[in-house]
């Protein structure tokens, strides 16, 4: 193994992050990390886990650029190595580790993030579908075999209670690692 090994920041090409990387990962010496995010998401179809790449049209990858660089370059599905001018920056190996801890890999390689809807008793939130869209509740309770939450809505002059999908929920908390929270 070359001594001069770094993480570097490789954009990909439009869509083409898991093809990147598992070309990658044939080439001996050379450490892709490549993390998705996984969440339930509402289509025609019904409600599906939706999976996209953490950091669109890039991923990250240790190899020498001296030694490495042209063959990593030219892989299949990466468009180029990110440099400013002549120069590659590269990427610190805590952050790389850092992340890597709080990201459950997969068998393939890849890491992923689910995101959940984490929901409390007594929050404040916002519908944002349905003929309830716009109107704000508390929550008061949560049904999760169900996937629907009880919230308590002042319309008519009077506060009362309604029961909607947990997906029509607008929430500014999702489940996410503090440290990927902006």
């Amino acid at each position: 193994m070359p001594e001069d090994r770094a993480w570097y920041v490789l954009r990909t090409q439009v869509k083409r992050e898991r093809l990147a990387a598992e070309n990658l990962r044939l080439i001996e010496g050379v450490e892709v990390f490549s993390p998705r995010l996984r969440y339930l998401k509402r289509t025609r179809r019904g409600k599906i886990w939706w999976v996209e790449p953490l950091f669109p049209g890039y991923l990250m990858a240790k190899f020498s650029l001296e030694e490495e660089g042209r063959l990593v370059g030219y892989s299949a599905g990466v468009s180029k190595v990110l440099q400013f001018g002549d120069h590659c920056p590269t990427v610190p190996e805590a952050f790389i580790r850092k992340l890597q801890e709080e990201i459950v890999g997969s068998d393939d390689g890849d890491s992923e993030i689910v995101v959940q809807r984490k929901l409390n008793l007594g929050d404040e939130v916002e519908i944002g579908d349905g003929p309830f869209k716009g109107m704000e509740g508390e929550v008061i309770e949560i049904k999760p075999a169900t996937e629907r939450v009880s919230l308590l809505l002042e319309f008519l002059g009077s506060k009362k209670p309604v029961e909607i999908d947990l997906m029509d929920i607008i929430t500014g908390n999702p489940d996410l690692p503090e440290e990927l929270k902006g």
